[in-house]
């Protein structure tokens, strides 16, 4: 167990700080290096030190949890920020319960409503977990009876995708876990459902929408879960996939973590460190020398057997200091990972209102909120934004305080929005010039359904797609280290080993792919076990 003198690092939001001297943590022969401090790093971290080995992890900022952390980004500090991941849902049901992450106060709330999105009619639609209760609510909309049996049909895609590729959580089974399948062993998988086979390869999710659902404010509500985190627009190829990636969590729905989105990461780190692994934050890597260990910016050299990069592909080989296999450098120069999303986190003094509920009910603000306008409009917005112009037409909203008012002030509020599209590249002037602007565009957005969204803004953070790599460290400011459209995806995602000996990947570049999953770190823990730490 962790020495009771030691702070918890939920307790201090991550700030670890150095556990010894630089000079003594470099003393030491290593088994493993883990480079960088987010959640994959942490969760791969755990299961080597569980196995016996001796782990360091080194974060280069003064926190762990990389895009998966808690911040205090206003003046008053009792506002408790998860900057860049806001909740979970595809955690893997193994990595919690192998770490006994409730040990450490892991609690969640499911977010139910899933969604609710308000029109420029005035009308709205609630979405739930229970199918036949969101049924009830697209028949209140005045559609045919159509579009309500096609809302289930619609759903049943993605059920179908899901009891495929999870298995219920068959460890056997689950093509998340271990070596990712080929497209032959997936193409087998559903042999006999192509229609699902082209939602998991092939399909726009506009085509998807519109084949099941005709009424155009469903159309609106439905084709933004195709888009989450995708340099995409919803008629392009694939985006459908998007969908079905999101919708493969075997933990109970999209929920919030008591305590803010952070502490997913600080409850890893206490895992990894209670197992024996070394935590320190404040330390960055200047380069990876697979086979000896890492050089620190400051001169020192760190020696281990094998070294586990949570960093993405890209600043992972440009840290090595080795040759690199070419194929292998063209694959990772090859990569794409430039992000259109930018994040506006807001500290408000009351909940916003609505015109489509005047009347305030609760179940909106427990719900995911949707804004949109038309799939025609979002894909302008994405074709706007490919000529260089901030359009973020398409937003998720999301009021933690509405579960959870431990991260606000008594009475005050947390608001966090998701919104596309935002190009890392501006065609006119820089992202410093501009940053408040697209902010100002994005509560815009929100503006068109909930007029006084402005007046309950006391203080805000805008971060476009270069803050977050500069922050975070994400080329590209990619929360999913790389696009996961299907050309990203299964076999075509990084594997843990890499061509270099010695060195292991464990982000989310890496199968299954983005999000707060953990099984990436844990499918690299595995890969180093299997291969004796690269001996």
């Amino acid at each position: 167990m962790t020495d009771a003198t030691v702070p918890l690092v939920a307790d201090v939001l991550g700030r670890v700080g150095l556990p010894a001297p630089v000079s003594e943590l470099a003393s030491r022969r290593w088994d493993v290096v883990v480079v960088g401090g987010g959640h994959n790093g942490l969760t791969a971290a755990a299961y080597l030190a569980r196995a016996g080995h001796s782990v360091l992890v080194l974060e280069r900022r003064e926190r762990l949890g990389g895009a998966c952390t808690l911040e205090q980004p206003f003046d008053d500090e009792r506002f408790l920020v998860s900057p860049c991941a806001y909740l979970v849902g595809l955690l893997h049901p193994l990595v919690i319960e192998e770490l006994d992450l409730g040990r450490y106060g892991y609690r969640t709330f499911v977010v139910d409503p899933t969604q609710w999105t308000p029109f420029l009619d005035g009308s709205a639609l609630t979405q739930w977990h229970d199918p036949m209760h969101t049924a009830e609510e697209v028949a209140k909309l005045r559609v045919g009876r159509r579009d309500v049996e096609g809302l289930l049909a619609y759903d049943d895609v993605f059920r179908r995708i899901k009891a495929r590729l999870r298995a219920d959580g068959d460890v056997q089974r689950d093509t998340w876990l271990g070596d990712a399948p080929d497209r032959a062993a997936l193409e087998e998988l559903f042999a006999e459902d192509s229609e699902a086979l082209d939602v998991v390869f092939e399909s726009s999710i506009a085509e998807v929408v519109e084949h099941y659902v005709q009424d155009e404010r469903l159309r609106t509500a439905l084709h933004g879960q195709g888009l989450v985190g995708t340099y995409a627009g919803p008629r392009d190829p694939g985006t459908a996939w998007i969908h079905a990636m999101h919708s493969l969590g075997l933990i109970g729905g999209w929920s919030y973590v008591e305590g803010g989105m952070g502490r997913v990461s600080f409850y890893l780190a206490e895992a990894a460190r209670d197992a024996g692994a070394v935590l320190a934050a404040g330390l960055e890597v200047a380069a990876i020398v697979p086979g000896h260990g890492v050089q620190l910016e400051a001169g020192e050299t760190v020696r281990a057997r094998a070294v586990v990069s949570n960093a993405d592909p890209k600043r992972t080989l440009a840290l090595c200091d080795v040759d690199v296999p070419p194929a292998f450098r063209e694959r990772v120069e090859a990569w794409k990972c430039e992000s259109p999303v930018v994040k506006v986190n807001c500290a408000l003094s009351r909940l916003p209102q609505f015109s489509a509920a005047p009347d305030r009910p609760p179940h909106v603000y427990r719900a995911q909120v949707e804004i949109a306008r038309s799939i025609d409009r979002t894909q302008a917005a994405y074709e706007a934004s490919r000529r260089g112009e901030p359009a973020p037409e398409w937003c998720e909203i999301y009021f933690q305080t509405a579960y959870d008012p431990s991260v606000a002030p008594p009475t005050m509020h947390t608001m966090s929005v998701f919104a596309q599209y935002a190009p890392y590249e501006l065609g006119r002037g820089s992202w410093d010039e501009r940053r408040d602007e697209i902010g100002d565009r994005v509560l815009a957005a929100i503006a068109r359904f909930a007029p006084d969204v402005d007046d309950c803004v006391v203080a805000r953070e805008v971060l476009g797609p270069p803050d977050v790599e500069a922050r975070i460290g994400l080329t590209g400011g990619h929360i999913f280290q790389g696009e996961c459209l299907p050309h990203q995806m299964w076999d075509r995602r990084f594997a843990p080993r890499t061509p270099i000996s010695g060195l292991y990947l464990c982000g989310a570049a890496t199968h299954p792919g983005g999000s707060v999953i953990g099984i990436n770190g844990r499918n690299a823990a595995m890969a180093v076990l299997a291969d004796e730490l690269g001996a």
